[in-house]
């Protein structure tokens, strides 16, 4: 894998880099009831060094009834600036599946306008594995100025998902594993109806994984998408269950130097509960 500090890092890379005084590591780690997991008793209980625990459910709009959707910038700058996290920093972010919920947290900070972050490759696991140096200790916090820029062209509102669909100029990829999105299986979330936006195609965010959870390499990546019916030559949009797992397919197209693609926030925990919204099964 070739190492990119704007998109994907190895842990040799990191390792390389621990100490260095403008690196900061977010955990980004989030996970789904049904993983029966606490994402936050996992950051106290062991971390890579220095690492800030980034809540997504916490920094995210309160005002949308939809879960984590992305915060407003001024409360973006106000939980970073408390995280010691700031301008001119390199930006680090991991999670504990290996790459599930870090690419989500990737995206917040390019949707703020913040290039100089990488997801860390294998994530903790990973890192863990190869018997790197964890701690259980908070980090220590210094105030630093940031500044952002909101890139409204990389993400995607419900409106404009519907026109995309209906006037096929922009392909919708879905990250959700393929029953979901047949419409086989029922949703994780409550009052969800099944199925898929119609005219998408299906790139199970996992297919994009090797075993040992790191990303597939670039060629790799691209057959994925290409195997799906994806026409890359078409600016993108992604899509799952909540806008998690979207911004792993958003990371896989920066990777195959795909540059116009963005994520539909609300995905399907807004689109399936709309019943004027058309849903496609099958």
């Amino acid at each position: 894998m070739q190492d990119d500090p704007r998109t994907l890092v190895s842990t040799d890379w990191l390792a390389a880099h621990l100490r260095d005084p403008d690196l900061r590591i977010i955990d980004a780690s989030w996970y789904l009831p049904a993983q029966a997991r606490d994402a936050k008793a996992e950051y106290a209980a062991g971390h890579i060094p220095g690492a800030r625990f980034f809540d997504i459910d916490e920094i995210a709009d309160s005002r949308s009834p939809l879960p984590h959707m992305a915060p407003p910038p001024e409360k973006f700058i106000s939980r970073l600036r408390a995280m010691g996290i700031g301008d001119g920093h390199q930006v680090v972010v991991y999670d504990g599946a290996g790459i599930q919920s870090a690419p989500r947290v990737w995206w917040t900070f390019r949707l703020m306008g913040k290039v100089d972050v990488a997801v860390l490759d294998g994530g903790l696991p990973k890192w863990r594995a190869e018997g790197r140096e964890i701690e259980d200790l908070p980090p220590f916090i210094r105030d630093r100025h940031m500044t952002v820029q909101r890139q409204a062209a990389l993400v995607k509102d419900v409106t404009q998902v519907a026109a995309a669909s209906k006037l096929g100029d922009w392909e919708i990829v879905d990250a959700r594993a393929p029953g979901r999105f047949r419409g086989e299986v029922d949703e994780p979330r409550p009052g969800l109806r099944k199925g898929r936006i119609p005219g998408s195609k299906n790139v199970f965010y996992q297919d994009l994984l090797n075993p040992n959870g790191t990303m597939k390499e670039p060629e790799a990546l691209r057959a994925a998408f290409v195997a799906a019916g994806v026409d890359l030559a078409k600016p993108v949009i992604s899509s799952c269950g909540s806008g998690i797992t979207a911004a792993v397919l958003d990371l896989a197209l920066e990777r195959i130097g795909h540059r116009s693609h963005a994520v539909y926030d609300g995905s399907w925990a807004e689109w399936g509960m709309y019943g004027d919204l058309k849903v496609a099964k099958g």
